[in-house]
């Protein structure tokens, strides 16, 4: 079972890998792209031949990566990307525990196919310095990361606003109370989301933005000494000595080009990165909280008493359900175990809430 669900993994890989190569407008990434689907392809082919099964036994993708296929044509082929390296670091930590477990040798190949994706492009001789950093930016894209916070934001404004309006229906039967209560849940847990979302980008920006005139002075001090320092990192990256001195010496002779690639190379910034805006981050914040914490409180626009409450519930476990099942799309664990740990999850915490509201009903009543 396992060998098949290794198939499967390196099918829906090879299939992503070349979407992003037939979407890809540098030809030097598309071509990395596009080994790495052989690659992936290649190995779902070994694993076949190990179950001594035929190539034409190759499963075809499944609904997960065409899924994440469309989200690439909707939001942007990074957050394909991202995904993608997510499990490739999940599927080399598991061959590497694996290895432990039997005692074997380590193989260069358990490594992550991140590590692949670099040496394919520093081994190329037409590679220049900044398609280098270009591919590194998309390399380590927030794209997945990206999707997930917006999963679990919507997640997070469920739960929390689920809890407390079982916690107040328990306490009281009051549909105004329990209404107020939600409402309020939802505003105060909203607000302080992108509240807390803005103040982390606006002083990351304001940080890095004084990293980056720093070392915008120590470039127009001391080029030479930058370009070696450039040089030397291309170098312990696996560049070839004479194509990284080379690769330096063209990034130097453009000013702004060369203060972009130190940056991120030296401090790990991406200047791109800094374009984004500060209130358009609290803004998605709020909405993504505010979407997950809505959910159980409809039904007390309309009804109260044992109904709402019924009806509360059912479209939270809904919700957590899909919630859970979105999260395959960055895990690949089955739709229904995913969905259905997250229900259980989401009616515990409010199955103590309504406990605990009723304790307090109880007593302030007596």
């Amino acid at each position: 079972m396992k060998t098949f669900q290794n198939i499967q993994t390196e099918v829906d890989a090879g299939f992503l890998y070349r979407v992003l190569a037939d979407n890809e407008s540098e030809e030097d990434i598309a071509k990395i792209f596009r080994q790495m689907s052989e690659i992936e392809h290649g190995h779902a082919l070994a694993f076949l031949k190990k179950k001594g099964l035929p190539e034409s036994a190759l499963p075809a993708p499944t609904n997960r990566a065409k899924i994440l296929k469309t989200i690439g044509k909707i939001f942007g082929y990074d957050y394909v990307l991202g995904v993608l390296l997510d499990t490739e670091k999940s599927i080399s930590n598991a061959i590497i525990g694996e290895r432990k477990k039997s005692k074997t040798t380590n193989s260069i190949s358990d490594t992550a196919h991140v590590t692949i994706l670099k040496n394919i492009l520093s081994n190329g001789s037409r590679v220049s310095g900044s398609n280098l950093a270009r591919f590194e930016k998309r390399h380590r894209s927030v794209g997945g990361n990206a999707l997930r916070a917006a999963v679990l934001g919507g997640n997070d404004g469920l739960v929390s606003n689920f809890s407390l309006v079982m916690g107040i229906a328990g306490a009281t039967s009051g549909q105004s109370e329990i209404l107020l209560a939600g409402l309020a849940g939802l505003l105060a847990g909203a607000l302080s989301m992108a509240l807390g979302e803005w103040i982390s980008v606006k002083s990351s920006q304001e940080l890095y933005e004084n990293q980056m005139q720093l070392e915008m002075e120590e470039l127009e001090a001391n080029p030479e000494g930058e370009e070696k320092e450039l040089a030397m990192i291309y170098i312990s990256k696996g560049v070839p000595e004479p194509q990284a001195l080379q690769m330096a010496k063209n990034v130097i002779s453009n000013k702004d080009e060369a203060h972009e690639v130190l940056v991120k190379e030296e401090l790990g910034i991406n200047a791109e990165d800094l374009k984004g805006s500060a209130m358009e981050a609290a803004i998605t914040s709020f909405v993504l909280f505010a979407i997950g914490a809505i959910i159980p409180v409809i039904p007390f626009f309309f009804m109260g008493g044992l109904k709402a409450i019924l009806i509360s519930t059912s479209l939270s476990a809904l919700g957590l359900f899909l919630i859970g099942s979105s999260i395959t799309l960055f895990t690949g664990k089955s739709i229904w175990f995913s969905g259905l740990r997250q229900v259980i999850f989401g009616l515990i915490a409010a199955a103590i809430t309504f406990g605990i509201g009723k304790l307090i009903g109880v007593s302030v009543i007596g």
